[in-house]
């Protein structure tokens, strides 16, 4: 079984071998006394000291092995948990790893158990551990997938408590296909400064080949959430969202030269704080229809890039939108890019 502890909550059942559950209280998968007993057992003890369980109740009858999955040394996503006989054989664990969205901050964080998971070769981790939302969203690593609109419209709106649940097809660096169950909560945190963090914690499952997955939908691009024609040269699209004016996801190959990744010794994605406001205008313009105008922002060589930048408001579900912006280089020529060093 795979459990949540995404908070200070009861922790939930999200899988029974590779079958998802949808946050199931643990005493409804389990109804046999002792084994409820030394399950719960072993995951408190597993909350207390982040290690790897493994016990044999008092009668000698039932083995438990929990497993962590940790984000970092000092937070817990989630355990596995298995239960039998002693004299039975542990059965292989399918991979599970631990991720976190910060919406205020716009970065992601992946634990080494989901970058095992991708397939992703040791010696370059630590450059992506940490990166951008957007960058969740990039090709190759995520192939696109069913209900993307739904899962972009939960990141904006970002409410407290708010939990999904979804099927994602992840494409290794190896070329396979997995078929990827995902489980998250927004939680809401005071700092010590009195603001409120926006975090969306999540742990991510794989649950077998995709191709051999009912669930696990094909790499696809939902062209009923974009516009059906291609862009111009020079020309790319990004989804923003227009309350924290962030990136959330490329509509094709991303524009070069710009930071946007939040990667290991880039520099961090940012509006020139004199274009903020500019920004701003043309998101509460977009109530009235299209809106346009020239903004700088962060380049790879820690100067500013020039954008002449044209946006439309774009349904993500039923009650959300989100900024689909079209950007090319302020200048024709290429000149629009500011000395300005970065710091």
């Amino acid at each position: 079984m795979l459990l949540e502890m995404f908070d200070d909550r009861r922790p939930t059942v999200i899988a029974v071998g590779r079958s998802p559950k949808k946050f199931v209280p643990l005493d409804r998968i389990i109804n046999h006394r002792l084994t409820l007993s030394e399950t719960k057992a072993a995951i408190a003890e597993v909350a207390v000291t982040y290690q790897q369980v493994d016990r044999i109740s008092s009668d000698g009858s039932r083995r438990t092995v929990a497993v962590p999955l940790l984000i970092s040394a000092q937070r817990l996503h989630g355990v596995m948990v298995w239960s039998g006989p002693p004299n039975e054989a542990l059965p292989q664990r399918d991979p599970a790893g631990a991720w976190y969205f910060n919406i205020t901050e716009g970065t992601s964080t992946r634990s080494d158990d989901l970058l095992d998971l991708m397939g992703i070769p040791v010696e370059e981790r630590d450059a992506i551990r940490e990166h951008s939302i957007a960058a969740v969203f990039a090709d190759p690593l995520t192939p696109n997938y069913n209900e993307q609109g739904t899962a972009l419209a939960r990141i904006v709106r970002a409410d407290e408590g708010q939990e999904t649940q979804q099927v994602w097809t992840i494409r290794r660096p190896d070329g396979e296909l997995r078929g990827a169950h995902y489980s998250c909560r927004m939680v809401h945190k005071t700092g010590s400064g009195g603001n409120v963090e926006r975090l969306l914690r999540g742990i991510t499952h794989d649950i077998g080949p995709a191709t051999e997955t009912a669930v696990a939908p094909p790499p696809i691009i939902l062209e009923h959430r974009v516009l059906a024609v291609a862009a111009d040269d020079g020309e790319y699209r990004v989804i923003m969202n227009t309350r924290t004016l962030q990136m959330l996801r490329w509509m094709g190959p991303p524009m070069p030269g710009i930071a946007w990744e939040a990667l290991e010794d880039e520099p961090a994605p940012a509006i020139h704080p004199d274009d903020v406001a500019v920004a701003r205008v043309m998101s509460d313009g977009l109530r009235a229809g299209r809106t346009a105008g020239r903004v700088r922002v962060r380049s790879l060589d820690g100067g500013w890039t020039a954008l002449a930048a044209k946006a439309v408001l774009m349904p993500l579900d039923q009650s959300t939108t989100a900024a689909l912006v079209t950007i090319r280089l302020a200048d024709p020529n290429g000149s629009g890019r500011t000395t300005e060093p970065y710091v």
